[in-house]
């Protein structure tokens, strides 16, 4: 028979090449358009969480500002004086109540005060430890006393919280006595975790 008389040929190698060189150029553009895709997701995202907390944090400022009249008020209501004046009651009343509308404004907008209690444990992202003090009603290392209130906004500290520690008793070991001096009980990685630094400037 004739080679006249053979069939066509339908495809070639060269047109198998070119379709998966094609194919392998879609997989390619499809990727690039779901990287560029998670990008504007993830630049969106964080678009909005910036927005977000310039939102929430945008009183900061204003909150500090005022946090020295809440303290204020909290002396003069500490330091009245005991009187039978209807006169001085009332006045004292007063501040009173406007020292409470002004934590429960702070509280509205999420201002929250940090004022640990007696014996609470001493926490170093919250407190500043300003001075030791001998106390065997509390456990070493806990409050004592606070001596200025701190706060937080939404979680974000504004002002720790100055408190007076128990002292801790020396450890036993050679260190507590040797050359190198007693060790830092506040110091990060301490058994008990309480961390922080003694402010000795105050």
């Amino acid at each position: 028979m004739s080679d006249d008389m053979d069939p066509p040929v339908d495809g070639t190698a060269e047109d198998a090449d070119e379709i998966e060189a094609l194919r392998a150029e879609a997989a390619a553009l499809k990727e690039q358009v779901l990287r560029y895709a998670a990008e504007a997701d993830n630049t969106r995202r964080r678009a909005e969480r910036e927005a977000n907390d310039a939102r929430a944090y945008a009183i900061q400022k204003f909150a500090r500002d005022l946090l020295g009249v809440a303290d204020n008020l909290s002396r003069a209501l500490a330091a009245h004086p005991e009187s039978a004046d209807p006169v001085v009651k009332n006045f004292i009343v007063g501040v009173e109540m406007t020292e409470k509308e002004l934590q429960a404004a702070f509280e509205r907008n999420g201002l929250k005060k940090i004022h640990p209690a007696k014996g609470d444990k001493f926490d170093p992202h919250q407190h500043q430890a300003m001075m030791e003090l001998a106390d065997t009603e509390v456990a070493p290392g806990a409050v004592v006393e606070v001596m200025q209130s701190g706060y937080e906004l939404l979680g974000r500290l504004v002002r720790p919280a100055m408190v007076v520690v128990a002292a801790k008793a020396a450890s036993a070991g050679p260190k507590a006595n040797g050359a190198d001096g007693p060790a830092n009980p506040y110091a990060v990685g301490e058994d008990d975790g309480s961390g922080g630094s003694v402010d000795t400037r105050a």
